[in-house]
This record gives C-alpha cells, structure tokens and sequence, in this order.
C-alpha cells in the first residue's frame, strides 16, 4: 500500500509554536514568570503551557536543547512588531543635499551657500557640492578647483571630504560628509 502524498510543511516567518515545535525530545523551559525551569520533556512542557492557558513559543531553537518559554504569543507578537515600529522611527535616513555654486560667484552669495551646506551637516546630511560651468568658463577650470578648495577649507571644522572635486560634464562635483 502506497503512503498518501503529503506536501512539506510551509515555513512560517517568527518563532515556532506549540506543536509547530517538532523533532525535539527534550527543551530547556522558561516559565511565564521567567524562571529557568531546566531541561524537560518537550510533552511535559506543551502540557504545563497549556494548563497555564498559554503558548509554548521556540525563542532560541539552533541552542541544544533548543530553548522554549511559556508565553502569551500574541501578546509576544505584538510587542515585537511595537519594538521594530519603534527602531524604525528611530532610524535617521542620511540624505545627500545638493549645493550649487557657479566659478564667479559673488562673496554674499557663496556666504548664503555655506551657511546652507552648515545647517544641513548640523542635520546629519550629505552634501554635494556642484560647479557649473558654462561657455568660455571652461578654459579656467583652475578657478572651479581653487573655489571647491575655499569651500573645503571653510567647512572643514564641521566635514570632511567623501569625495575629491572630479569633473562629470560641464560640472564639478565634490561630496562632504559631517564629522
């Protein structure tokens, strides 16, 4: 007599469950109060999860005996998912800013962008330091170099180049990170 096909159990994303929990003779139990109960039984262990009206969750399975805690898992997941809600929130994306100068930019001008490219280090962010240049400009690429120096200099207390100035066109580019 031939066995009944029988498909492989789907893997489930998080920890396994009562009697997800298979190939285990033994586990290392942790009660609902936290208190190290030892190796036992893993029969034993779902029966005293289930008399406590509660689940018996897998938190540590690649350890021998893998070890399991008697826990309310919805409760466990909930708080999970609050806990990875909060860390996300928490994250600070860095974004790159872009700043964009011209060779012959007037004094006023190049004080406004350097205050700018300031409050964006104070924020945590990238910035990106653009030259354009347009026409006859390019014959005098030595001044765009000499400009990206001045800048370099002037926000070295608070950056530090990622990037040395390279040209990509008709521009110049150069990328500060905050110290």
């Amino acid at each position: 007599m031939r066995r009944p096909f029988r498909a492989p159990v789907p893997l489930k994303e998080g920890p396994r469950i009562n009697r997800e929990i298979r190939g285990v003779p033994q586990v290392q139990l942790i009660d609902d109060e936290g208190k190290n109960l030892g190796v036992i039984s893993f029969f034993d262990a779902l029966s005293m999860a289930e008399e406590a009206g509660l689940d018996l969750v897998e938190i540590a399975p690649q350890s021998e005996p893998p070890v399991c805690k008697i826990l309310d898992f919805g409760r466990f997941k909930y708080q999970s998912q609050k806990k990875a809600a909060e860390t996300r929130k928490n994250q600070k994306v860095v974004e790159i800013k872009e700043i964009k100068l011209r060779p012959n930019i007037d004094d006023h001008d190049y004080d406004v962008k350097m205050r700018q490219s300031r409050s964006f280090f104070e924020e945590g962010d990238k910035v990106k330091i653009t030259l354009r240049f347009r026409g006859r400009e390019m014959a005098h690429q030595d001044l765009g170099y000499q400009l990206l120096e001045r800048v370099r200099h002037d926000l070295g207390d608070m950056a530090k180049v990622e990037s040395e100035p390279r040209f990509e066109g008709k521009q110049m580019i150069m990328i500060l990170t905050p110290r």
